[in-house]
This record gives structure tokens, sequence and C-alpha cells, in this order.
């Protein structure tokens, strides 16, 4: 028995003598002189680079954000509760990245990727960084496929392609939002997929929204990201190039996205208290120089690109709140300038009740109008015009001057045009039920009804679509033009529907 272990501690010594020596790495370790709301300023760490990710003694990531000549200030991506003078900090040689994949669909996540729904990890195997670049113009393609919104107003007046940049922006209370989530259910059954991004968020509006899209079946097409309210700024400022980097994995894979941004005032006010907490030296309205970078490199990765390169789509619907209807302030004025077209929802139009508030003259496409179907420009003509000269009609009639019979019968057919362009939330459109409705407002078969009455006629229609109109729909989904024949039928099956309501079914 002593001899064995004799043997064994021999062989023991022999193998520890002739193993090679242990190799030896060199890691940089750093120390927090002060902490801020948001953000922590480290000694002690001269190898680390601009945007690296860092570690906190307690698992509190951090992202690299000033390179100074002594310090390096870190933006927090975790609460710093338990962060003081004195804590280590370790550099991870690597940038900040999240998951990606199809494991993402139906799941609510946070900035870094964590799941936040209570349905177990996320299952996914690769992972890409937060910050990539946009792509480059010889691999884009012009914006030609339409993207429907299912909302009338937009898609006949104010119209978005696949790959378009289009800013909703508005006072707070003005359906903003809800605009947005009801452009995302209507892409349920399009093969699109959807990813909305809430930053700064009051926990209570982002679950009405998930709410409501799992009750309209389209959670299972959307990746929701969530930086609440109550997160740290760090968090609020990475969100959305987080949300770009998931939705970006599937536009690469040739799929058509669409991302909407909830909202980017919000995003810019997280990144204005990072800034000066870190000292950089403010611009107008305290925000820094290069605010408008920031949303620029976010906004310029949305795009269609070309056969070769996938020919995936990237939309981008990005949100944000205006005071007192200042569309000159510093965020709304860089934003208009970056995107390719706005959607202005007034407060005015918003109080009087006509719903979706879409101020149409001050709401412009720069892009979709190339991206609209032909069925859509052969009914639409001249109303947006029309429907403008109404407005001003309308208003000039106040003051009770006399009206002669030309005037006061357009300011008749604009009422009927505005009740037409009405419609409630979570009342999407099919493009054939939009195409029939403006067909006929086209050709007076409102101008007969009372503006109350026009909401039962419109359901008429709708109602006539299936049992005789199935060719010419067909046509219109597969983006053919209406000819004369196709509209007379149309035409002929809109007035049978709506004989009982018209004086003169003949009309």
């Amino acid at each position: 028995m002593l001899e064995r272990i004799v043997d064994d501690l021999a062989r023991a010594i022999d193998s520890t003598l002739t193993a090679p020596p242990p190799a030896l790495s060199a890691r940089e370790i750093g120390r927090i002189t002060s902490v801020a709301k948001g953000v922590a300023r480290v000694r002690g760490l001269p190898g680390v680079r601009a945007e690296e990710l860092v570690h906190f003694a307690g698992g509190v990531p951090g992202l690299v954000f000033n390179l100074d000549h002594e310090e390096v200030g870190v933006i927090l991506l975790g609460q710093e509760r338990a962060l003081g003078a004195g804590v280590e900090v370790r550099r991870s040689g690597r940038v900040l990245d999240v998951p990606v994949g199809a494991a993402l669909l139906g799941r609510i996540v946070d900035g870094s990727g964590r799941p936040l729904d209570e349905a177990g990890p996320v299952a996914t195997t690769q992972r890409l960084p937060v910050e990539r670049p946009a792509p480059a113009i010889l691999a884009r393609s012009p914006v030609t496929v339409p993207l429907h919104t299912g909302v009338k107003i937009i898609d006949a007046l104010i119209p978005v392609g696949r790959g378009q940049r289009e800013l909703i922006l508005g006072d707070r209370q003005t359906g903003k939002t809800a605009l947005a989530v009801d452009t995302i259910i209507n892409q349920r059954d399009k093969n699109v997929v959807c990813v909305y991004c809430a930053i700064g968020q009051r926990g209570s509006a982002v679950a009405r929204v998930i709410e409501a899209l799992r009750s309209h079946g389209a959670l299972a097409h959307c990746v929701v990201v969530v930086a609440g309210g109550e997160e740290t700024p760090g968090a609020k400022f990475i969100a959305p190039y987080a949300a770009t980097t998931m939705a970006e994995h599937f536009r690469d894979q040739g799929r058509d996205v669409l991302i909407v941004y909830d909202d980017l005032t919000r995003h810019a006010q997280a990144y204005r208290e990072l800034s000066l907490l870190l000292r950089r030296p403010p611009g107008r309205e305290a925000f820094p120089g290069d605010i408008f970078y920031v949303h620029s490199r976010l906004l310029e990765r949305s795009t269609q690109l070309s056969a070769e390169n996938g020919a995936g789509s990237l939309t981008a619907l990005p949100i944000i709140e205006t005071e007192a209807q200042n569309l000159s302030a510093f965020i709304p004025t860089n934003l208009i300038s970056i995107t390719d077209g706005q959607i202005y929802l007034s407060p005015d139009l918003y109080r009087k009740g006509l719903l979706p508030a879409i101020d149409v003259g001050r709401s412009v496409s720069r892009v979709g109008g190339h991206a609209q179907l032909p069925a859509y420009r052969a009914v639409v003509g001249d109303l947006r015009l029309a429907y403008s000269q109404f407005e001003e009609l309308e208003i000039f009639s106040r003051f009770g001057t006399r009206l002669d019979d030309a005037t006061r019968q357009a300011i008749e057919r604009g009422r009927r045009v505005r009740e037409v362009l009405k419609q409630g939330e979570r009342q999407a459109l099919g493009t054939s039920e939009q195409i029939a409705i403006l067909l006929a407002l086209n050709n007076g078969l409102f101008d007969d009804l009372d503006v109350e009455e026009i909401a039962d006629a419109e359901r008429a229609i709708r109602a006539t679509l299936i049992p005789g109109m199935e060719d010419q729909c067909q046509r219109i989904v597969d983006g053919e033009h209406l000819t004369a024949d196709d509209q007379n039928h149309m035409l002929t099956c809109i007035r049978k529907a709506l004989a009982p309501r018209t004086s003169d079914p003949a009309s």
C-alpha cells in the first residue's frame, strides 16, 4: 500500500516537472473614481477603446463613451445602486452586441437582448454588433413596392414604400402610437417582420401596445424591444440601435421589415442627459452638437437593398413628439431633414374628432408616390389638392360671407371627402376596399347622401366586393392598371349597393 502511494506521488511530481509552464495573460483592471446618474468615470484602463463593453463588479455592463487623457467616461447599461468609488472595472475586449434570429419573433426583450416576457431564454446562436454601418449607396435600390398601412388617408394621399423612412410627428395624445400600431397589425398576413422599439415609455403604455398586438394576432411576427422610462439613460440610448440590428438580420435574409421607434424625442433627451453628465459641450436647446449624427446614422440603416444584395427592405417609422405644434424646434427639424417625408397629426383635428388626425397640408411623402399602386393613382387624381382647397373654403365660409353655388357645392363635396377619410382605430381596410370607396367618392356617388350616412354606405360597398368584383380586386392587388371597363363594372356594383340610400340609383 505504501509503495503504491509512493509511485503515485512520483508520477505526479514527474508530470508537474515536465509540464509546460502556465501561460500568463495581461488583464487591464480599472477603478471607478465617481458615479453620477447613468454614467461613471474610470481610471486605469489605458488600452480601452471607444464603444467597448466593460463590466463592473456585480455584473453591471457599461459602454465606453468618452476617452480623456486621465480617465474614461462610461455610460451604464444597468442600475448603479451597487456602484461607487473604488469599484473594480474590467475590459471585455469586444463591442456591445445583441442576439438576432427567428427565435426573437413573438418575444419582448430589452436593449441588450435579455427577455422581459418570462418565456425563458432567447434561443439564438448568432449575435451582431449594435452599431453597424449603413448599406452603401450602390447596394441600394429605388423604393418601388408599397407598404400598405390599412389607413385610407395615408395609402391614398401620403403613401409609404418599403425601404422608406417616414416620420410620424405631433403633440402628445394625438394618436401617433396608435397609427404605428395599426400599421404593424396590417402587416399580419403580408410576410413583413415588424420590430417595435419603445424608448422611455411608461410601462402601462407599452403593456397596452403589446396587448393590442397580441389580441389582433400580430405579436407572432413582431419583436418588441423595450427601454422603459425607469431605465438608465444608457439603456434608452442603445435601444433603437439594438432594435435596428435585430431588424437588419431579417432584412439581410431578403425579407421585408418594418421598424417603429417610439419615440426619438425621448432618445434625444437621454443622449442629451448623458452628454451633459460627461461634460460634453452643449449646443442648441442644450443638445450636443452631434445629435444630428446620432439620428442620421440610425435612420440611414433603413433602405431597400438591391437584388444582388438579397432584395430585402427595412422601412422605418420614427415617432417624435412636438410641443405646442412647433415643427421648427431642433429635433423635429433635424428628423424632417433626415427622413423621406412626414405624417403630421394635428391636435386641433384630434379635438374635433377627425381621426386619424392627419393634417394633409403639412404631411408629405417624398418617395411613396413612386411605389403607389396604379389603381390608387387612377382614382385619387387631384383629391389631395381639392381637399386642401376645401379646408381653406370652409374657414372662409365661417365669416358669414354669402357664397355662390359653386363654392357651396365644393364645400359640401369636401365635407363628404373628409368623412370618407375618417377611420377608427384598429379598423384597417384592404387595398381593394379603399379603391372601391375612393372610386365611389371620385364619381360623386356620395353627393346625394347625408354626411351621417356615409359610414353605412362604406360598409355596403365593402360587402359588394366579394360577390361582384373579384376579378377587379385581384388585378388591384397584383398591381395592374384599372381599365375603363373595370371602373365601369365596379361603379355599377357600387350603385346597386347604394341604391336604397340614394334618391336616384342611376345617377
